[in-house]
């Protein structure tokens, strides 16, 4: 028997659609009540996009793993944009913190 499964918008629809309200919302031209449900579609939108990404980042990671040809370094949050931005030098900023993660970098892994 199949399986009956709700339909939901890709990654790109779903960016598409809160594009769209974003530019709604920024018209400044709608009753509060429109704007609010308007702004209520975009939060639920902009949350299945980033479990999207999350789910997407997860696979990447396991099919690199599984090939092991590349180590593959978690995704994180702003803290890796922060970390591997190097100093003049093309250093990471000596702490105590990062030193797990510059000996994961230090091994050739790709930070992804």
């Amino acid at each position: 028997m199949a399986k009956m499964k709700k339909t939901e918008p890709g990654f790109e629809g779903s960016m598409q659609e809160l594009e769209k309200i974003v530019g709604q919302l920024e018209t400044g031209e709608l009753p509060l009540e429109e704007a609010l449900e308007l702004f209520e579609q975009g939060i639920g939108l902009a949350r299945r996009c980033q479990m999207q990404l999350e789910d997407a980042e997860r696979k990447v990671e396991l099919l690199l793993r599984e090939r092991g040809e590349i180590k593959a370094v978690p995704f994180s949050s702003q803290k890796s944009v922060q970390n591997d931005s190097p100093n003049n030098n093309g250093d990471h900023d000596d702490s105590e913190d990062d030193d797990e993660e510059e000996d994961e970098n230090s091994d050739g892994s790709v930070p992804f």
